[in-house]
């Protein structure tokens, strides 16, 4: 399978480097263009991909299509490009956030059926370890969206999601690594205001976190069992625990995703 990038930024080139390297594709067989030239031919040398100089071309060469453009910009490019995937039927995979399947569809101005499969990717995806949801329109194939979960689970882990929930599903994975971020930078502080280097505490609460979520994973448990297992009686983690919630840590952070959804719907409704 051919497979070719119009737009080859930070997550498309995340996107070929781990087909590569989790053996899903052969560099041999991906296409890159990106207006930023020089920048997208040192990285096909690199990788031992394709750097193609027109997306037109690009189109006519591949079998799946990988939109990597910002949501501002998808309908422009997909208003240049759509004579030639009209012609050439490519499956038509986005990542633009925001960016539904009809609003797609609409560009094209047909009644052609178009093969589209909408994909959310997390910026995780560019240590491996990514989070990404999979919705195809009534055209794509159950094979289509089998393909394109294979080609994520190349870069960490995806789901088939109904794309009604593709809002939700920004705010729990889209948009968390931030949290996260936030979370630990947190963590390190408090050890900072306690007398501890702040190089040395962001590092130990990095690894806390990232052990506690492979943990946590690795064990199929509940979360709350979890939690269980580090509170001794009358310890240091329930007294942290309590204080946490007496100052509505849950209720925060559920209305910080609640927040997300929201702004998700503005923004696809605009």
């Amino acid at each position: 399978m051919k497979i070719g990038f119009i737009g080859a930024g930070n997550m498309a080139s995340a996107i070929a480097q781990g087909l590569v390297d989790n053996q899903f594709s052969e560099a041999k067989d991906l296409y890159l263009y990106d207006i930023a030239t020089e920048k997208v031919q040192t990285f096909a040398a690199k990788l031992g991909a394709h750097a193609v100089a027109d997306p037109q071309e690009l189109i006519q060469i591949v079998d799946t299509l990988v939109l990597a453009v910002k949501p501002n910009v998808i309908k422009g490019v997909l208003q240049e490009a759509k004579d030639e995937i009209l012609t050439n039927q490519p499956l038509v995979v986005s990542i633009a956030a925001g960016t539904s399947t009809e609003a797609i569809y609409e560009v094209f101005e047909t009644d052609q059926p178009i093969r589209i499969v909408r994909v959310m990717p997390n910026v995780n995806a560019m240590v491996g370890q990514g989070a990404a949801a999979v919705c195809g329109n009534p055209h794509a194939t159950k094979e289509d969206v089998a393909n394109v979960i294979a080609l994520f689970n190349a870069i960490g882990k995806a789901w088939p999601l109904d794309e009604h929930y593709f809002s939700i599903f920004t705010a729990i994975a889209g948009s968390s690594p931030a949290y996260a971020f936030l979370f630990i930078d947190s963590i390190a502080r408090a050890a900072v205001k306690n007398g501890m280097p702040k190089d040395i505490a962001l590092e130990m609460a990095t690894q806390a976190i990232l052990g506690s979520a492979e943990m946590l994973a690795a064990s199929g448990e509940n979360p709350w069992t979890l939690i269980d297992r580090v509170s001794s009686p009358g310890g240091t983690t329930v007294a942290g625990i309590v204080e946490l919630e007496n100052n509505a840590f849950i209720a925060t952070v559920i209305k910080g995703i609640d927040a997300t959804i929201q702004k998700d719907w503005e923004l696809n409704q605009k």
